[in-house]
């Protein structure tokens, strides 16, 4: 099977892929990335129990990812518009480091991988923004899908 990009025309054009055939079926995606920090940033962040003057820096994050799913049509110019089932968006602190994972679920035409992947990088994104003033040498990484389910095959890293 010969793969193609599917948002590019004959003509080389960005075109949105026609989904109007296709079934509606239950899809899924789950995103992973990552947050780390310098040891004594994570460490003070740590024992505030990740709260800052700002508020929640873990809940603020989990608000701001499940909104950037909610967008993630209006951010991306060729991904369709979705109805979504279920938006759930986990941070856990681990070693120097918070672990985002993100699922998304949706009955749709199409999937859903974008949002999950929007829905990691702005929840990862508002982690910095709250956490900058203690450090710029905060890094974004290993942003990736882990696995998809529905439409014509299913993925799992």
């Amino acid at each position: 099977m010969k793969k193609e990009l599917s948002h590019i025309d004959e003509s080389g054009n960005a075109s949105m892929v026609d989904v109007s055939n296709k079934q509606v079926s239950v899809r899924t995606a789950t995103a992973t990335g990552k947050v780390l920090f310098p040891s004594t940033v994570f460490d003070q962040l740590a024992a505030q129990d990740f709260l800052n003057h700002k508020g929640s820096i873990i809940q603020t994050a989990v608000v701001a990812g499940i909104q950037a799913v909610k967008k993630t049509a209006e951010l991306i110019p060729l991904c369709h518009q979705l109805n979504l089932s279920k938006v759930q968006i986990d941070i856990i602190p681990l070693a120097n480091t918070l672990q985002i994972s993100c699922m998304v679920k949706c009955n749709e035409k199409t999937g859903v991988e974008m949002e999950a992947l929007t829905g990691v990088s702005v929840s990862a994104l508002t982690i910095y923004d709250m956490c900058k003033a203690l450090s710029h040498d905060i890094q974004i990484s290993e942003i990736q899908l882990e696995q998809k389910t529905g439409g014509k095959y299913d993925f799992k890293r």
